[in-house]
């Protein structure tokens, strides 16, 4: 009796062991190297995108990974739209934002901590190749319809437009894809969007689309983490500068753009 019982006692222990060694692999990733979960919305080319396999691949991907490998830690991407990266570093449901944001808007400021900027850009006009009339931000008009992708500082440029009557319609979609696709069907008469993301999809699609006119609105990027998370966000500030000071920055910035 009492070996029965020392033996049942003795498989329990093992389960327990082995239930608290699978948590532990879970919550440390490679032994004790900490991973973070980064969210991105991948149709921000060249910053963030995904490749023919479907993989997350992009500036910001092979910059937090040099950053990462710099601190000691590893990152694990995960597609959502725009509109809900800040949602979910605010609920806890990711670490950190790679997603070519806008560092100084005072709206996201309030609600998540970004790192020292890493890149800085600016809004341009995007418009049909053969588009004769409109030549810049002035020669939108109040017949025209102007795409952009939510939540994003082109939008709020749009937007803005729309309520000045300057144009007929903000027309706000998910992707900046989706917003060419709409520019080359007719829908729209135009995108409002980054000037980086412009000339990426140009490089790859030289007939079809165009930017007119000089760049407005100058906005620089940096990476999110949720408020109050000095630890992360440290780490990424040091590994970032530490990425500029070895020359990394520059090999990345000359891949990728």
């Amino acid at each position: 009796m009492k070996k029965e019982k020392m033996k049942k006692l003795l498989i329990l222990a093992v389960a327990v062991i082995l239930v608290f060694s699978l948590v532990a692999c879970g919550n440390s990733g490679d032994g004790d190297v900490v991973t973070y979960k980064a969210v991105t919305e991948p149709s921000f080319p060249p910053f963030d995108t995904t490749d023919k396999d479907g993989n997350i691949i992009g500036f910001d991907m092979d910059l937090m990974n040099a950053i990462a490998e710099d601190q000691g830690f590893k990152v694990e991407y995960t597609a959502l739209g725009f509109d809900a990266l800040i949602p979910a570093l605010e609920a806890g449901n990711a670490d950190i934002i790679t997603a070519g944001m806008n560092a100084e808007d005072p709206a996201r400021q309030a609600k998540v901590d970004f790192s020292t900027t890493y890149y800085d850009s600016a809004l341009v006009v995007v418009v049909k190749a053969d588009n004769t009339t409109i030549n810049g931000f002035g020669d939108l008009t109040a017949d025209m319809k102007v795409a952009s992708q939510i939540a994003t500082t082109g939008a709020d440029k749009a937007d803005a437009l729309a309520a000045e009557g300057k144009i007929k319609e903000a027309v706000i979609l998910d992707a900046f894809t989706t917003c060419i696709l709409q520019l080359r069907n007719g829908d729209v008469d135009a995108v409002i969007i980054d000037k980086p993301v412009a000339e990426s999809y140009i490089k790859k699609q030289p007939d079809y689309v165009k930017t007119v006119g000089e760049p407005e609105g100058a906005e620089s990027y940096g990476f999110a983490v949720q408020k109050g998370n000095k630890e992360l966000l440290d780490k990424i500030n040091t590994g970032l500068q530490n990425m500029i000071d070895n020359g990394t920055y520059d090999e990345l910035i000359a891949k990728w753009f």
